[in-house]
C-alpha cells in the first residue's frame, strides 16, 4: 500500500512585510523628491543672498565716497569762513568769496541729503527731499539699511533650507535601512515612523524658511 508524502509547500511572504518595504520605499522616493526641490530652493535664495550682499557692499562704498565729498566741502567752507573772519580778503573780492561760501555750503547740504538718501532708501524719503538718482532716474535708491536686511533674511531662510535638506537626507538614510532589516517587522514600523516625523519636521521647517524669504 502506497503512502502519498505530504507536499511541501513555501511560506508566502507575509503581506505585512511586503507593505512595509513598499512604504519604505515610496517614502524614499518622495523625501529624495523633496529634498531635491528644497535643493533648488536654497540655491536661488543663496544667489539672491549674494545679490543683497554685493549691492549692500556697493551702496557702502558710495555713501562712503559722499561722505568723503562732503569731509571736503566742509573744511573748504570752514577755510573760506576764517579768511572771511580774518579780514584780509580786499573789498572788491568779498562778494565772489560770499558766492564762493554759499555754493560750497549748498553742495555740502546737497551730500547730506544724497547721503540720507543712499542710507535709508528713496522710499523712505519724502519726494520733495530726493536728492540722489540712479541711472538717471529718481526715487530708485535701495537704501544700506535696505540692502542690510534683504541680506538677513536671505541668509535666514537658507539656514532654514539647509537644515530642512539635512532632515530629507536622513529620512533617505532611514529608509534604505528600513528595506534592509527584513526580518524585523517592528523595527521597520518604528524607522517608518521616524522617517515620517523627520520629514513632517523638514517640511514645516522648509515652508517656514519659503516664508521667511523676501
Amino acid at each position: 500500500m502506497s503512502t502519498n508524502k505530504p507536499e511541501q509547500t513555501s511560506l508566502p511572504t507575509p503581506r505585512l512585510l511586503e507593505r512595509t518595504e513598499t512604504i519604505g520605499g515610496i517614502l524614499i522616493a518622495v523625501f529624495a523628491a523633496l529634498l531635491a526641490i528644497a535643493e533648488l530652493v536654497n540655491n536661488n535664495l543663496e544667489e539672491e543672498m549674494m545679490i543683497a550682499h554685493s549691492q549692500y557692499v556697493n551702496y557702502s562704498n558710495w555713501y562712503q565716497s559722499k561722505s568723503i565729498k562732503q569731509s571736503l566741502k566742509e573744511s573748504e567752507l570752514d577755510y573760506l569762513n576764517a579768511l572771511t573772519e580774518t579780514g584780509i580778503i580786499p573789498e572788491d573780492k568779498i562778494r565772489n568769496i560770499n558766492t564762493k561760501i554759499a555754493q560750497t555750503k549748498s553742495l555740502v547740504l546737497k551730500y547730506e541729503a544724497e547721503k540720507t538718501e543712499i542710507l535709508v532708501g528713496s522710499s523712505n524719503v519724502p519726494r520733495e527731499h530726493w536728492a540722489q538718482d540712479l541711472d538717471g532716474e529718481m526715487g530708485k535708491i535701495i537704501g544700506i539699511n535696505e540692502w542690510e536686511k534683504l541680506t538677513q533674511k536671505y541668509e535666514t531662510a537658507t539656514k532654514k533650507f539647509d537644515l530642512g535638506k539635512l532632515l530629507f537626507q536622513i529620512c533617505i538614510v532611514l529608509g534604505a535601512v528600513c528595506i534592509i532589516i527584513r526580518d524585523n517587522k517592528k523595527l521597520q514600523k518604528n524607522f517608518i515612523a521616524l522617517m515620517l516625523s523627520f520629514g513632517a519636521i523638514g517640511i514645516l521647517i522648509s515652508v517656514y524658511g519659503l516664508i521667511l524669504a523676501p
